[in-house]
Order: C-alpha cells, then structure tokens, then sequence
C-alpha cells in the first residue's frame, strides 16, 4: 500500500476513532455519574415506580432526571439507546490496528531483539490474543467466580499480569501496548453487545409484554458497566502511550504498563466513589503518590561510561577514552548515519517517506536544535533510530549523551 494512502487512512481514522472514543466514553463517565449521584425521590415519584431522581442545570436551561426501578407506567414513544458510540469506537480501532501494527508489522510490531516473528504470526497471535482474552473473560464472568468481588477481582488481575507479561515478550514495546489497549477496548464493547444491551432490551421486552422484568438482567448490565467505567482511564493511558517511549521501551515495560493500569483504574475509582457520596481523597493521594514514584524510578541516569569496542571507529574511540569535549565531527556523522535515512527533508527510509514529527536532522545546527530529544529517544528510552534499523551501537549513544550533555 503506497504510503502517501496509508497516510491518509490513518489520519481519517484517527480522527473518527477518538471522536467516537471521547462520545462513548464520556456517556459511560456521565452515566455513572447520574446513577450514583440519584436521591431518593418524593413519595408520589416511587409510587410512579421511580428509585432516583435528580436535578441539574446545563446549557441555560433546568433538567429532571428519573431512573425508575424497574419499568414506568407507560412506554415512551421514542426511547435512546447508547451503543453505536462503543461499536464506533471498537471498529475504527481495529481498523486503525490494522492500519498501523499490521499493514506495517515489520516497522510497529515486530521487534526482532524480542521475538523472532513472521507477519503472519504476528498478526495471529495479536488477534488471537484480542478476541481469545475476550472469551476468557466472559467465562471468568459467567463462572462460580462471579459470585465474589473479590475472588473475580483477584483471578482478572493475575490474567492481567498474564497479559502484560506475555505480550511484551513477543512484540515490541509500543505493539505490547496498544495489543493490550486492544484487548481492553474488545472486553468493554463486548460488555456493551453481550451483557448490557441484551438486558435492555430484555427489559423492554417484558414491559411491551405487561410481564414483570426480571432484575438479574438490570444487575448483570450494572454490574459490566461497573468494569467498563473502571477501564476507561487504562484504556486512554494505553490509546496515547505511543508518544512516551520511556514507558514502553524499559526493560520491565510490562510491569510499567501494570503499574499504570493501577494508577488510572485506582483514580477512577475515587471519582466513583465521590459520586455515590463518599470521600476519600486518601485514593486520589495514593495514586499521585505512585506516579511520583514510577517516574522517580523511569528517571533518566546520567550517561553511562562504555568500554569501546574493538571495531569502533577510532575518532569515537578517542573520543571515549579522553575526559576532553566529544567532537562535533563525530557526532554529526552519527546522526547523518543513523538517524538522517528517516529524518532528512526527503528520507530513504523504506518505511517513512516523509520525515517523522517533522523532525529534520541533515546539519549539526539541526542536531542541536533538537539535542535534547535526540537524547530523551535514543539515549534515555533508545527508542530511536526506530527498531534500531540503522543499527546505533551503545558507543554511539554514549557519544550523543555526552555531546548533549555539554550543551546544557
């Protein structure tokens, strides 16, 4: 596929897949809102069957809102349903997948210091890792397990871990990463099409049919909707967890990714619990407090001192050995070497045709504009050159570390 084309198809669904994403998730973030911030209603409202209402003011004008426990006295003629946000969202973003981690699984995906993948393989082990995580789930939800919050709860964070261990000891950082977003994104759409909309329409079948609903749909649906509000700040973390390779790149990535599902599903939870009334900042400290310690611990360290190799080129290796400034000569034909195949005003990259977040680096001048996140991808995270395709040795990193460090 042309690149120029591949552009543009994931421009368009980038666009849509966070425009759709910020629709269902914010009806998921309100939804949860309103359930839990219902009061208890007058006397004439719950003999109208209603269990909540609520008062609120938006946009100029004054809304009431009522829940009823389980059905109203009469069918609207119009009722809203929510689920092409979540389907809209899931869609895009296997599209998007696609578009990127497996049209492109030589550059995103496969990292060759980790596994030693075909495309093929790749690309089914991803999907089987999707939709195989999926079918765990529903089964983890439909067995005895269920029955206790904190068994369930337990069992799903060791498949976690499972998760985040095993997918990043087979892709790359960035392919781990956005393969375990996936999985989130199908267990939460899968919520809404197997669980939540099933017991909704359930529901309004039984009052088409004069019929009694029974309450275990309405307690199942609530209860996936619980898990599904609890995912949506992991899931947008993972979503932009591209743009910071210190995350991805370490050599525990995948307990970083862990450490990060915690923190966020950890602060969502202190939101929840505020809007059934309770307050417990100690939640929200607790999670501040574990974000200060993981970037603590993500710290860049000062450049390390690297014993030349024997084949190094012999002004680098000068260079090394003396405690004097690295040349300038040097480091230019490191970064023309290295970096400039992609990040050149027309690259010879066979991948990037157009050079990566506009980042030019033909001159030393452009080196130095650029120094200190030349330093932060390839000397911090060694993120760049991309999959190390250019093949940038540690020596050459030092190098750079050290001549940017001199500019400071």
């Amino acid at each position: 596929m042309s690149p120029y084309l591949l552009d543009w198809l994931s421009l368009i669904f980038r666009w849509l897949h966070v425009i759709t994403g910020i629709a269902w998730i914010g009806a998921s973030f309100y939804f949860i809102w309103l359930d839990n911030s219902l009061e208890n209603p007058p006397e004439w409202k719950k003999k109208k069957g209603i269990k909540g209402d609520l008062w609120s003011i938006h946009g100029g004008g004054i809304y009431e809102v009522a829940k009823y426990k389980l059905a109203p006295e009469q069918m609207p003629d119009k009722l809203h349903w929510f689920k092409w946000e979540a389907y809209s969202t899931w869609l895009t973003g296997m599209v998007l997948l696609s578009l990127i981690y497996y049209i492109g699984a030589d550059a995103y995906l496969i990292d060759p210091r980790v596994a030693q993948l075909t495309q093929l393989q790749a690309i089914s082990i991803g999907l089987a890792y999707i939709f195989g995580s999926w079918i765990v789930y529903e089964i983890i939800c439909r067995s005895p397990l269920a029955k206790s919050g904190i068994l369930i709860s337990l069992v799903l964070i060791l498949f976690t871990v499972f998760l985040a261990y095993s997918l990043s000891h087979l892709f790359s950082g960035r392919g781990a990463y956005i393969h375990m977003g996936a999985i989130i994104g199908t267990i939460m759409v899968g919520n809404v099409f197997r669980v939540i909309m099933p017991s909704q329409r359930a529901l309004v079948a039984a009052i088409e049919k004069g019929e009694s609903p029974n309450p275990v749909w309405g307690e199942k649906a609530k209860l996936h909707s619980t898990h599904n509000t609890h995912l949506t700040l992991p899931l947008i973390f993972i979503m932009i967890s591209s743009h910071y390779p210190f995350t991805y790149t370490h050599h525990y990535n995948w307990l970083i990714l862990l450490a990060l599902i915690v923190i966020t599903a950890t602060s969502r939870q202190y939101f929840v619990l505020k809007h059934k009334g309770i307050k417990r900042p100690s939640v929200l400290v607790i999670a501040a407090l574990a974000t200060l310690v993981l970037a603590f611990i993500l710290a860049p360290k000062s450049t390390p001192s690297v014993k030349p190799s024997l084949n190094l080129d012999s002004n680098i290796s000068t260079d090394l050995q003396s405690n004097a400034p690295v040349s300038e000569s040097n480091v230019l034909s490191i970064i023309q070497s290295r970096c400039a195949s992609c990040h050149a005003i027309a690259p010879t990259d066979d991948v990037f045709k157009i050079a990566p977040g506009g980042v030019i680096l033909e001159t030393l001048e452009d080196a130095t504009r650029w120094a200190g996140r030349i330093k932060a991808r390839s000397v911090d995270a060694t993120d760049m050159p991309f999959m190390n395709k250019t093949q940038m040795t540690e020596e050459e990193r030092q190098i750079i570390g050290q001549w940017v460090d001199t500019l400071n």
